[in-house]
């Protein structure tokens, strides 16, 4: 089971994180996100990774060029492209300089479920307001989830996660606002329980 912990800002949480077996952290750099890093808060998780966890840049309005230049100088290894404005061609551009991105999207803007339908390594289905915590049905994907490699989101948190995945069965889950004790702020008894919960489900 794969699991990321998005929404990082603070190094001390990666070492959290990763002693917990998470397989991924990510930072969020939109511009309106309560979880919005700086430069050197990114920078400051990244290092704080040393390569013992993948480490990924999520953005949703931020020009894809600039965006995969983004993660490319400040040293993640993927690039995660959020949202329906992301098309054929943003894709095109990202991938001209990240190797690798994700795709993350929700059932009511998806264009495609079929992993790779962009160029993407993987795909993301997150509910329709990202980053809100609001829980959707994700019994609709008991019989048509995507095949490959996907991540489930979307209202995840410690309590709920093992059921979510024994549920709809998902290559690997992420979580933000769930592993949170208030809107951008980590806890880190939330993470390692969020984690622990999603690798023994």
């Amino acid at each position: 089971m794969y699991v990321k912990i998005c929404g990082l800002r603070e190094a001390v949480h990666v070492d959290v994180a990763v002693d917990a077996g998470a397989s991924a952290v990510g930072v969020v750099m939109n511009r309106t996100s309560s979880r919005r890093a700086t430069d050197d808060e990114a920078a400051a998780v990244v290092d704080a990774a040393g390569g013992r966890v993948d480490t990924v840049l999520v953005v949703n309005d931020m020009p894809a060029a600039d965006a995969a230049v983004t993660a490319r100088r400040l040293g993640f290894d993927i690039l995660q492209l959020h949202g329906s404005a992301y098309g054929p061609a943003e894709f095109a551009a990202a991938l001209a300089v990240m190797p690798r991105v994700w795709r993350a999207t929700s059932l009511t803007t998806a264009t495609s479920l079929d992993v790779g339908a962009l160029g993407e390594e993987l795909l993301l289905l997150d509910s329709p307001r990202p980053g809100s915590g609001e829980r959707w049905d994700s019994s609709v994907l008991a019989t048509g989830a995507p095949v490959g490699q996907w991540l489930l989101a979307g209202g995840l948190a410690p309590d709920n996660v093992a059921d979510a995945v024994r549920s709809v069965r998902p290559w690997g889950v992420d979580v933000s606002s769930g592993v949170e004790s208030a809107p951008g702020r980590k806890d880190a008894a939330l993470v390692s329980a969020f984690v622990r919960a999603a690798l023994t489900a």
